[in-house]
């Protein structure tokens, strides 16, 4: 039981580490924001998130 949870931990650990090497070495590193208004390409293609979709389909200036 106990070496598994070993295992398990090493195996996290090895993620994180290999997750942030790019925050780790570079010296202003950032995770890359995940939303789809921050990516170029799709807003190229004009496409949008969901919740402005829905926005632009009801037609009102309100964010949720």
């Amino acid at each position: 039981m106990i070496e598994t949870f070993i295992i398990s931990m090493l195996i996290i650990a090895i993620a994180v580490a290999l997750l942030s090497v790019k925050v780790i070495i570079l010296k202003n590193g950032r995770f890359s924001s995940q939303h789809v208004k921050d990516n170029p390409k799709l807003r190229k293609q004009k496409i949008h998130c969901v919740v402005e979709q829905d926005r632009e389909a009801r037609g009102s200036k309100k964010h949720i």
